[in-house]
């Protein structure tokens, strides 16, 4: 198994990615390699401070950085040899099973996409985040920021992708697809989202069980809730904020610790053909090596794999 990292993308690169690499390489079975992209001087300058004299974390010089303000595809065009280019090529020739990167999102959604390229059936891919659950375990929201405005056909699509992923990862039998709307009744919501509840409703390969709210977020309600990129990206900062709050009044609770986006570590692209997880630019080590762990765990389960099995039917 082989993980490619990109060791210049975020805020505290490359120190905390290099230190969170490491954390990882402690954790990860023996049979992962993890590969960091980036200025090769500097990644093994902060190798040899850690002292590090292992195997299994390597080096691939990357000679440009995209920055986090940068355009995304006027960068990837202009940066062909940027850390996140190179990773996303590893990706496509199938040199590494996953790429991860806490840099530049926007780059990182259309290098998906036009490198790897989404799956065959797919109508967009959606950028994922995971709920904590009040009774343990999490669940799935999408999309959170790939796409602000969904057409209703994407929307069913999400449920669906949602629903493998729920399956394969969170080991959840039978996902319940929950439509984020203002209200529980079938005929509440916008021109958007009450064709996308037909549409849900009437698609047999998934658990439909209706509109939900707000409220519903951390209930046993749903386990895959659909919603637009717009949509998504508010709840997954608001939750963010919580956290942040109640680290500043100095309270702290196990469910609200789960918050932290430390404790999962990114983001999935979902749809696409292979294993993409996007970090947060504040990404800590502690947040890098549970992105590692992530795409670790995605590459086990053959879940771009999952995909293409299930459009291609």
């Amino acid at each position: 198994m082989k993980i490619a990292l990109d060791a210049m993308g975020g805020d505290f690169a490359p120190d905390a990615v290099v230190e969170g690499a490491l954390m990882a390489a402690e954790i990860l079975t023996d049979d992962v390699e993890i590969i960091l992209i980036g200025d090769e001087d500097r990644i093994h300058s902060l190798l040899h401070k850690h002292d590090y004299k292992g195997s299994r974390v390597k080096v691939v010089h990357a000679s440009q950085v995209i920055g986090m303000g940068e355009h995304p595809t006027k960068a990837l065009t202009q940066k062909p040899d940027s850390s996140i280019a190179v990773g996303y090529g590893m990706l496509a020739s199938k040199k590494v099973d996953a790429f991860c990167s806490a840099g530049n999102t926007g780059a990182m959604l259309v290098g998906a996409v036009f490198s790897v390229k989404q799956v065959e059936g797919i109508l967009r891919p959606a950028l994922a985040s995971f709920i904590p659950k009040l009774s343990g375990g999490y669940g799935i929201m999408l999309d959170v920021g790939a796409i602000a405005d969904c057409k209703p056909e994407i929307l069913e699509q999400f449920g669906e992708i949602g629903s493998i992923y729920a399956q394969h990862i969170f080991d959840i039998k039978k996902p319940r697809v929950g439509l984020m709307n203002l209200g529980e009744e079938e005929g509440k919501g916008t021109m958007v989202t009450q064709p996308t509840y037909k549409l849900l409703k009437e698609n047999k390969s998934i658990h439909f069980i209706g509109n939900i709210e707000g409220r519903d977020l951390f209930n046993d309600k749903a386990d895959v809730i659909v919603c637009d990129g717009f949509t998504g990206n508010v709840i997954l900062k608001l939750a963010e904020s919580i956290y942040d709050i109640l680290c500043e009044k100095k309270i702290s609770d196990p469910f609200f610790d789960r918050f932290n986006y430390e404790a999962v570590g990114g983001s999935p692209i979902l749809g696409v053909n292979g294993n993409a997880v996007i970090g947060h630019g504040v990404s800590s080590p502690t947040a890098i090596c549970n992105m590692l762990h992530l795409a670790n765990k995605m590459a086990i389960a053959h879940i771009s794999e999952k995909f293409r099995n299930y459009f291609s039917a």
